[in-house]
Order: structure tokens, then C-alpha cells, then sequence
């Protein structure tokens, strides 16, 4: 071989290395890729807008070391499915999937994918590469129920409700139970929307209970149009997911918060380390998962002291928002006093409190 035969080739090899090195290195350098199935828009200023809110908290934590996608309103069914397959077979390495509904279309790929891990929220289906997450938001619902008991006139409130499954129907009887707490002659209209957002049926069912007589309006939907009705009609009422009192400055005593920040942070960080495990979380408000804004200036300091006592006493263990005695609608003892819902219990409640107006559907 000649020596300019050999040099050539040498070139070539040293190329190719150089090219094989530059791969590896671009290979090695790829981010950490993580993918959110919303069921409704980033803007709904509620449920989606506060896992976005946790989703930008970890591309703020990791920088480039991570991408994150999302894909927003989503149908809970068969469209589910495929988003959430699509985003399994394009590299994503971690995907946090939002809503009850997405709980089967989560399990079923999870299976063709076990190199993939998978976050379900308000789940309880599992598997080695399948947590389940979720809020105490019942807790949250005993501080405002509190609220709501002290300050209507009417003793009747408004609650509009998504869909009645136990973590809604949950929030309706925490609710209901504070206030009732605080006062016994208050009672709950409950219009169910079946949708989790929809902002001219919510808005349509902030309208029917007020023009029922309600004072007070809490919901849990995602838009902050209920809100905006009782800013219109003169009453008062509840942000829900997020602080909504931009919408209702006026009108929002306080609101439950959603916040998923550190939590998405640190499982993110478990899955980039190699420590991630499926585990199941359900934080509250000592965990910092339930929060709450600033009480809005026109909640007197007393009720503010009140809502307080039940805020701090859920932290510290002093106080439980399903402690006994309660009663079902009809009025029978379900629960003897000094005794407490199993958080087994809880995940299955379908049956309304005394004090709810109207028929649960079934």
C-alpha cells in the first residue's frame, strides 16, 4: 500500500471514529423526555392549568437535561389510548397521565411498554412501571365549607359537580359537613354538569342555583365562569384548582389550589436517577399538595380564625373531616362519633351527607 493509499485510509478510520465519538456524544447529551396527556385546554385557568403550572416546574428544575411535551384536551376513551401510545413510542421516558379516565388507556400501554414509567392521577390501578398520584382535596373542601357556613344569609349554597364519581361526591359531603359544622340550618344544591370543563354549562348552573336561592357558589369544573356568574349576580363563591380571583375579585372568598410542582419535580428526578419505584401518593394539605391563596378581604377576621382552626387541625392530626358522628341524607348515624372514614372508604364514597339536597346519580 502506498503511503498516500495509507493516509487516506487512516483518514477515513480516524473519520469514522470521529463521527462514532460525535454520535455517542450527541446520544449521551439527549434530554430526559417526559409527556403529559391533559384532559382539558392549558387555559382553563383550573384542573389543566395547574398540571401545566407542574410541568413548567420541571423543565424551570432540570433546564436542557429534560424536554417536556404535552397533549391537551383529551377525550377520556379511545383517543386517550392513542395519545398516550403515541407519546410511549416516540421516547418519552416518564408520562404523567391527568384524569380518573385515563386510568385503563394508562395500564393497557404501560404493558407494551415496560421500559416506559408511567404516572396516573386519581387512579388505582398500578403496576411495576405504574404509580398513581393524587390530592386530598376533601380536605381542602372542609376550610371553604366552613367559610361557606358562616357567611350565607340564604343558608342555601351552590356546588356545581363534574361527574359523579366518589372523588367529586367526596368533596360535596366535606364540604357539606363543615358547613353544616359551623351551621346547622345550611344546605347544599348540587347541579350536575358531566363535564369537567365546560364553561357555558357551568356558567348555566351557577345561574340555576342562584336563581335558587343560593348565595355562595363552589364547583368542581374547571373554568372559572361560575365565578364569573356569581361576580355578575352580586354573590359569593370558591376559585377552584387555581387562584381565580383575576375572574372574580369581587366575589372569591378563597380558592383550593392544585399544586403538583414538587411532586413532578422529585419523580422526575427518580426516574432520571434510577430510583423511580410505583408507589402511590394521596397529599393533602400538609404535604403542600392542597393549598390556598390569600382570604379575599371580605371574609370576616372571625370565619377567617375558623377556617383556620380546621386548616391547621387537619396538619397537625387534630382534625379529620369525616369524624363521626355523620349522618347520610335520609338522617341514619353511618359513622358512630369519635370514629374516622378509612381512606378505603373515602376512594368509595357514593352516597351524599345529610344536609345535600336532591338525588346523587347513579
Amino acid at each position: 500500500m502506498s503511503i498516500s493509499a495509507y493516509l487516506k485510509r487512516a483518514g477515513l478510520v480516524f473519520g469514522a471514529a470521529v463521527l462514532s465519538a460525535a454520535a455517542l456524544s450527541a446520544q449521551a447529551a439527549d434530554p430526559f423526555k417526559v409527556g403529559f396527556v391533559y384532559v382539558g385546554p392549558v387555559g382553563d385557568h383550573g384542573w389543566t392549568y395547574r398540571h401545566d403550572v407542574g410541568r413548567q416546574a420541571i423543565q424551570d428544575e432540570f433546564g436542557n437535561d429534560v424536554e417536556t411535551t404535552f397533549v391537551e384536551s383529551v377525550p377520556e376513551g379511545a383517543d386517550a389510548e392513542r395519545v398516550i401510545r403515541k407519546l410511549a413510542s416516540s421516547g418519552h421516558d416518564l408520562i404523567f397521565t391527568t384524569s380518573f379516565g385515563f386510568m385503563n388507556p394508562t395500564v393497557k400501554v404501560a404493558r407494551d411498554f415496560p421500559g416506559v414509567k408511567f404516572e396516573h392521577a386519581t387512579g388505582y390501578k398500578r403496576a411495576d412501571n405504574v404509580s398513581t398520584y393524587g390530592a386530598r382535596f376533601y380536605e381542602g373542601r372542609a376550610v371553604i365549607g366552613t367559610i361557606a357556613g358562616m357567611m350565607t344569609k340564604t343558608n342555601t349554597v351552590g356546588y356545581i359537580g363534574s361527574f359523579p364519581i366518589p372523588e367529586v361526591v367526596r368533596g360535596i359531603n366535606a364540604f357539606t359537613i363543615a358547613m353544616r359544622k359551623v351551621n346547622p340550618d345550611a344546605e347544599v344544591k348540587v347541579v350536575w354538569v358531566n363535564s369537567w370543563y365546560d364553561p357555558g354549562k357551568e356558567a348555566d348552573a351557577a345561574k340555576a342555583l342562584i336563581d335558587q336561592g343560593a348565595d355562595i357558589i363552589t364547583q368542581h369544573t374547571d373554568s372559572p365562569a361560575p365565578l364569573q356568574v356569581a361576580e355578575e349576580r352580586g354573590v359569593l363563591g370558591f376559585g377552584q384548582a387555581s387562584d381565580m380571583s383575576a375572574f372574580a375579585p369581587k366575589s372569591q372568598l378563597t380558592s383550593i389550589i392544585d399544586n403538583w410542582d414538587s411532586y413532578y419535580v422529585d419523580r422526575t428526578r427518580a426516574a432520571m436517577e434510577g430510583s423511580w419505584e410505583s408507589s402511590d401518593t394521596w397529599g393533602g394539605i400538609a404535604s403542600g399538595m392542597v393549598a390556598f391563596p390569600e382570604y379575599s378581604a371580605d371574609v370576616p377576621d372571625d370565619v377567617k380564625a375558623a377556617a383556620e382552626v380546621v386548616r391547621e387541625g387537619i396538619i397537625d392530626g387534630s382534625f379529620h373531616p369525616f369524624q363521626g358522628p355523620i349522618m347520610d341524607q335520609s338522617g341514619k348515624e353511618v359513622l358512630p362519633e369519635g370514629e374516622v372514614y378509612d381512606d378505603k372508604t373515602l376512594l368509595g364514597m357514593n352516597f351524599y351527607v345529610q344536609g345535600v339536597q336532591g338525588d346523587l346519580p347513579q
